[in-house]
């Protein structure tokens, strides 16, 4: 019975300071996206035609987001009955969120005005190795001209 409890204890507070680590990381997302504002950004094929440009260069933004363990349990206990996994797709957003930052970011050091043909690609890492643990990496380029 002490097991139990210690362990819904462990739970409780993985829940809360994973909860509150996810909230302070979607607040700075959104102050970094507004300061980010003017970048414009584009997805189109990579046949379509550059625009005018003084230079182009590859940016790549990139990040590995790790599942808290109360999140992984929830999941755990959802995958039981299938259908959708709520506490993954936060954990997805932050990452496609954060990859894109970066990418913008670098882009904007150099002095680009735009980044065409974006992309996005994820993988999963550890997420089969019986621990329970789940990462997710996040890769987003494009070409950025001035």
């Amino acid at each position: 019975m002490e097991g139990w409890i210690f362990f819904a204890v462990l739970l409780a507070i993985g829940f809360f300071f994973g909860s509150r680590a996810e909230q302070q990381h979607f607040r700075d997302l959104q102050r970094r996206e507004q300061a980010l504002g003017g970048l414009v950004i584009s997805v189109v094929g990579a046949k379509v035609a550059l625009p005018d440009a003084a230079g182009a260069e590859l940016f790549v933004g990139s990040v590995v987001v790790s599942s808290d363990y109360f999140k992984t349990f929830v999941a755990g206990l959802l995958k039981l009955v299938g259908g959708r996994i709520g506490v993954y797709e936060t954990l997805l957003e932050r990452g496609r969120r954060e990859a894109l930052l970066r990418m913008e970011e670098a882009a904007l050091d150099w002095g680009a005005e735009r980044v065409v043909n974006v992309r996005i690609q994820t993988a999963e890492l550890g997420g089969n190795n019986g621990q329970g643990i789940v990462a997710l990496e996040v890769i987003a380029y494009g070409t950025g001209v001035r």
